[in-house]
Parts: structure tokens; sequence; C-alpha cells
């Protein structure tokens, strides 16, 4: 359902967290899926998959530019434009510079490199993110 939601994306895509994980090939339970996009394609995508692109404030942890919650598939997708996190330093832009596809149900969906997602994971420094972190190394 992502694959299809994302056909009409201009820029390039990831899908990060414990699903990036998986299709790296981790035995993770997955609760939820992210999905990394450009805010231009946010704009256009999520509002024509019956989801508000909104902007708001996140987290103490986590920030988006703009930010849609898709409830209709299996598992929430959560789809995150501008997304950035907390780090010792200040706010840090997750921006991957790799991107690797993974073929799921016959359609291509994306992921970064096992290493940036790796580093990624390290860098939002809760337990479960360096869990999943560790079954990728």
């Amino acid at each position: 359902m992502v694959a299809a939601a994302m056909t009409g994306a201009q820029g390039p895509w990831w899908i990060i967290g414990s699903a990036a994980v998986a299709l790296h090939g981790a035995d993770v339970t997955v609760a939820d899926v992210d999905v990394l996009l450009g805010e231009d394609d946010a704009r256009v995508i999520l509002p024509a998959w019956g989801m508000a692109a909104e902007a708001g404030e996140g987290t103490a942890l986590f920030r988006s530019a703009v930010f849609g919650r898709w409830d209709a598939p299996p598992l929430t997708v959560e789809f995150m434009a501008g997304f950035r996190f907390r780090a010792s330093g200040g706010w840090r832009a997750v921006a991957p510079v790799t991107r690797e596809r993974v073929v799921v149900d016959d359609r291509p969906v994306f992921v970064p490199a096992k290493a940036e997602l790796v580093a990624f994971l390290h860098g939002f420094g809760r337990d479960k993110d360096l869990e999943r972190a560790a079954l990728l190394t």
C-alpha cells in the first residue's frame, strides 16, 4: 500500500525505523511504517490518499515540517517530511544520502543503506532504536 501511495512522488522517499530494519532482513517487530519524503510530495500525496498534511511541533525527540498518519493499511503508516530528531548538539535533519530498492509484493520500496540506517537509529538514541541497530550490525 505504501508503494502504491508513493507512485506519484517526484522526489526520493524512504521507509525508515523498524520497517526498514525488517526490510534489511532483521527479525524485528514492526508496529507501524515510517515514510520519509519531501515536503512538496507530502503536500500532494497525503491529501490524495485522504490524510491531512499537518504541521506541528512534534515531540521532545522528533519533529516534522509536514506529518500525516494513514490508518487504512493493516499497519499505521506515518509520513514525515522535514523530519528532525533532537541530538546532543540540537536538532538534526534525517536526510538519507543512500537509497536501496527492496521489492515487496512485486512493488519497489526504498530504505537507507544498512550503515546509514544504523547511524540514524543510534542518533535517535532510544533503547528500542539501539536494539534495532544491534540487529543490523
